[in-house]
């Protein structure tokens, strides 16, 4: 059975963290999620397959989240939130990538959604140099 959700995430919390605790409090370790809402900081990033790293940039003003999609798996024994982004600025220009550590939230509303089936777990893919799902746990 899959549950749905609706969240309200704290301003000036770190948006990554908001999103885990939301899925934490409901034991959910398997799922996805969209989000809307804006930031006062955002931290955005790119992975370079090459160097096989990401970079990462931030941005400080006011940011309207366009889109925000992630998922939730276990990594490393711990409940794991992975989101892409796109915001706009004032200018109606968008920024997007990988959603960083140490985006702050101004105001945000999460739907989030429980995956039925096997947890999914992120191991080190040595194809591409991410931790990628690669194997399944069973709670």
């Amino acid at each position: 059975m899959e549950l749905n959700f609706l969240a309200r995430l704290p301003k000036g919390e770190d948006i990554l963290k908001a999103i885990t605790d939301e899925f934490l409090s409901r034991s959910i370790k398997t799922g996805s999620f969209v989000l809307i809402g804006a930031l006062t900081k955002v931290v955005i990033g790119f992975y370079d397959p090459i160097d096989r790293r990401y970079s990462f940039r931030e941005f400080h003003g006011a940011y309207e989240i366009v889109s925000c999609v992630g998922n939730i798996s276990e990594k490393d024994g711990q409940i794991f939130a992975h989101a892409h982004i796109v915001v706009s600025d004032q200018n109606f220009q968008c920024l997007g990538g990988h959603l960083g550590e140490g985006s702050l939230i101004f105001a945000a509303e999460l739907y989030g959604t429980e995956s039925s089936g096997p947890i999914m777990v992120r191991q080190y893919d040595e194809a591409t140099g991410l931790m990628l799902w690669t194997k399944t746990s069973v709670d």
